[in-house]
């Protein structure tokens, strides 16, 4: 699983991509502090950087210049409201990869993560279940297993949030008629093709737990 250090100073926004790109499969920390990248990366090696430029105490551009120095060969991508070309162009010769301009839609980055960085067998493997995050493709014990897009879509929330519980609401918007109820067939449904221990959370939602 690719693992993403995300620098964004606006916790909301940041909070907001931190979710969009667990639901597409990423593992996500975040830092809303120049110093914090420093931290983190002490502690673990990362896929991808994804930088905002006017953070607190270090901006986003001596945040990876400093990286860079020490040897860090981890890609960039920067996302920043700064248009001028000087700040796009010290972006690029600090060692970024990419550079989006605020505002943007996620699904803008998503793609761009995908065409540059995406390993094409990247997978998730959960006991006999392997789900190819590419094809969005599961199998179990090999076998091809077809479930629908609803139970797909289901599938993919719950697979990429292990040990996280999905807010039902989340859940339901996957369904042509969102109702309690059909989100609970379809839950039994995936529940028996895939026989897979899926968790009601009363009032909140469903998890998967690791194993």
């Amino acid at each position: 699983m690719m693992k993403i250090l995300l620098l964004e100073d606006d916790k909301i926004l940041c909070a907001s991509l931190k979710d969009f790109l667990e639901l597409e499969g990423y593992s996500v920390d975040t830092a809303h502090r120049g110093p914090e990248v420093f931290d983190l990366t002490f502690e673990k090696n990362y896929d991808l950087y994804i930088l905002d430029v006017n953070v607190p105490d270090i901006d986003g551009f001596d945040v990876l210049s400093s990286l860079k120095e020490a040897g860090d060969e981890t890609p960039a991508i920067y996302i920043t409201a700064l248009t001028d070309i000087n700040s796009i162009s010290k972006g690029f010769e600090i060692g970024a990869e990419d550079y989006i301009k605020k505002p943007f839609d996620p699904e803008e980055l998503i793609v761009r993560i995908k065409s540059k960085y995406n390993q094409k067998d990247m997978a998730i493997h959960y006991d006999e279940i392997s789900y190819d995050l590419a094809s969005k493709t599961v199998k179990k014990a090999s076998e091809l297993i077809s479930l629908g897009e609803v139970q797909l879509n289901i599938f993919h929330a719950l697979i990429t949030q292990q040990d996280k519980v999905v807010d039902s609401f989340i859940l339901m918007d996957f369904l042509e008629q969102p109702n309690a109820n059909a989100l609970r067939v379809n839950i039994a449904k995936l529940k028996n093709k895939l026989d897979i221990n899926i968790r009601n959370i009363r009032g909140q939602g469903y998890m998967i737990e690791s194993i």
